[in-house]
């Protein structure tokens, strides 16, 4: 089997069977400008010199009217070549990652596609949508919380319980149905289509296991237990994302998932982006602003009291 070299800047990749050079090339990694050379050849030719050997014909053609001003119809014909063509509307450009399904897709989930790159969330990215989900609870939650005290207290009131046991009860039924809501909302969120959370959506993050595979109701429900579980040992579990390989926490290990640019496992891989992001940035600077202003209030606070007792 010839294999064949590409040049890359000043480097040298490779070797490569004709079929990678051809994925490559179709995925608008390689250009007709690229240098490409395989033994024999007496030196480095540019890939349009060698399109008939490759057996890249049709989607050379197709470049050349791009570049010309027309469309670059590559994707299109390969579609057609392999069968895969999507129906009208249902194509990649014609939604995002996060939008609901079609009625050709509602049977069933959508496959992810193998061979791209794959680009993992960073420690901060999810720092960041967790933030948001976080404020996003908060809200219904608070306002539960409180519905749910009130009628508890009058109940409890006229019942003839004390104000203490009241208060206790109200907290633990609080603090119940906030933790009810959680579950649901992580749970419902990872396992939809998109596999992301509204802060997740936000930052332009999902989950996925770790082949790219969508998840089931089931694996998010225990996600979210095995969260609580990486939160009660200190962060650590959280705080492991920071440090594994594909950007892990101890949660993500223990079922098997990812968290990943939102156009990863697509068939538009290039556009996933490694840097933090506007939302991320400015998510992440008003935390601290926030746990800056916590804290000087915590120091401000203790002083007074001290004041007072001497």
């Amino acid at each position: 089997m010839t294999e064949w070299y590409f040049a890359e800047g000043q480097q040298r990749q490779g070797p490569l069977p004709v079929e990678d050079i051809r994925q490559r090339f179709q995925r608008g990694q390689l250009t007709l400008d690229t240098l490409v050379w395989r033994e024999g050849m007496a030196q480095w030719a540019a890939l349009r010199q060698v399109v008939d050997e490759l057996g890249l014909q049709t989607l050379a053609s197709a470049t050349m009217a791009a570049d010309s001003g027309g469309f670059d119809l590559r994707s299109d014909y390969q579609a057609i070549d392999n069968g895969t063509a999507p129906l009208p509307g249902s194509g990649a450009l014609s939604s995002s990652p996060y939008s609901a399904p079609g009625t050709a897709a509602m049977a069933g989930h959508a496959q992810p596609v193998m061979g791209g790159e794959v680009v993992y969330a960073g420690f901060w990215k999810r720092v960041a949508a967790y933030v948001i989900d976080y404020f996003v609870l908060l809200i219904p939650g608070t306002i539960i919380g409180v519905i749910s005290a009130l009628a508890l207290g009058a109940g409890m009131g006229a019942a003839g319980s004390g104000e203490s046991a009241i208060e206790i009860m109200g907290q633990l039924v609080s603090g119940l149905l906030n933790l009810v809501i959680s579950m649901v909302y992580y749970t419902w969120f990872h396992a939809s289509r998109g596999g992301a959370t509204l802060g997740k959506m936000a930052v332009g993050i999902k989950v996925v296991r770790s082949n790219g595979d969508r998840l089931t109701v089931g694996r998010a429900f225990g996600r979210y237990w095995a969260a609580v579980l990486s939160g009660l040992i200190l962060c650590i579990g959280y705080l492991m994302a920071a440090f594994t390989e594909r950007k892990q926490g101890l949660h993500d290990m223990m079922c098997d998932t990812l968290v990943v640019d939102r156009w990863a496992f697509t068939d538009q891989p290039q556009l996933q982006r490694r840097e933090l992001g506007v939302v991320t940035i400015a998510i992440l600077v008003i935390t601290a602003l926030l746990a800056l202003a916590g804290l000087v209030l915590m120091v401000a606070a203790i002083g007074f009291i001290a004041k007072m007792a001497s």
